[in-house]
């Protein structure tokens, strides 16, 4: 009985480990710029929030659909109670091999690939088919048997193949913008990409847009909920962050310099206290991660 009851555990371990979700996740949990390695599929089920993901803004209304490949610097800003999403995450070589099956060779993350980042409103029977694949994946990963597992799995390959067919014609569009705020707010993070290893200060947003400066910095922190300067100096140590995981070989000096610190000193300071530990000790830890795994 104790090894049927590990081994059914075990099963559910695994595929947790490489498949993961939350459901009408409703806690405003106030997420700063991240990124990470697996991808993600966003539902926005009810409220009202501005998500940023790399140099785009989404103004997202009950019905949305995000996928998102997670190296992408994103953060979710939430304006309005309630928060209400479901969100699942999953490591896109382990999903692509759930459908080597197929003779036809259809390569269902194509829309992660292709568009890396994009979103979808959804029409009523849209939103009552995947919805209804959510809660099917949701109450099936509660459950221990192994049956549940294998429900687990066929509920997520539902869920990418339904995500699949919802970005098919959106491979070919852009999103485009609901109001002049948000699309001055989209020009000043284009800028900043553009000029990451820059000095950049108001002025040259001033003079790059033909915009008021002041006015500048008052839309940017109404769109996003921060600072123009506080984006910048997330959007550098996300930058520090991925060279780190990437490139273990650079040092931390020439780490700080590729992210667009002048000073180490400056930056030393600021990543300590944006991650909660320094440059080397995140190293540190990627790297145990990384020799655990």
């Amino acid at each position: 009985m104790m090894i049927r009851e590990f081994a059914r555990k075990d099963r559910r371990s695994r595929m947790k480990q490489h498949v993961w979700m939350s459901y009408r996740q409703e806690n405003k949990v106030a997420f700063g710029f991240h990124s990470h390695t697996h991808y993600e599929i966003f539902y926005f089920h009810e409220g009202k929030c501005n998500y940023l993901i790399g140099d785009k803004i989404y103004v997202l209304q009950p019905g949305d659909l995000i996928i998102m490949n997670g190296m992408t610097l994103h953060r979710p800003f939430v304006t309005v109670d309630p928060y209400i999403r479901s969100v699942v995450h999953f490591q896109p070589g382990f999903a692509q091999k759930l459908f080597q099956f197929s003779s036809h060779k259809l390569n269902m993350l194509q829309p992660f690939h292709d568009l890396r980042n994009h979103r979808v409103h959804l029409t009523e029977e849209q939103r009552a088919a995947f919805e209804a694949t959510l809660e099917k994946m949701y109450h099936s990963g509660r459950g221990d048997e192994a049956s549940d597992t294998v429900q687990y799995q066929l509920s997520f390959m539902e869920l990418i193949f339904q995500t699949y067919r919802l970005f098919e014609q959106e491979m070919r569009q852009r999103t485009v913008f609901h109001s002049l705020k948000e699309e001055h707010t989209q020009r000043i993070i284009q800028y900043i990409e553009e000029h990451l290893l820059d000095e950049i200060h108001l002025h040259h947003l001033e003079e790059e847009l033909h915009l008021n400066r002041y006015y500048l910095a008052k839309t940017f922190k109404e769109v996003t909920g921060t600072t123009i300067f506080q984006y910048l100096s997330e959007r550098r140590i996300n930058e520090a962050k991925m060279l780190i995981l990437l490139q273990p070989e650079l040092s931390i000096t020439e780490v700080s310099y590729r992210a667009g610190f002048k000073h180490l000193s400056h930056f030393s300071r600021i990543f300590k206290k944006t991650v909660g530990v320094t440059a080397e000790q995140y190293r540190k830890q990627a790297q145990a991660d990384t020799n655990e795994s």
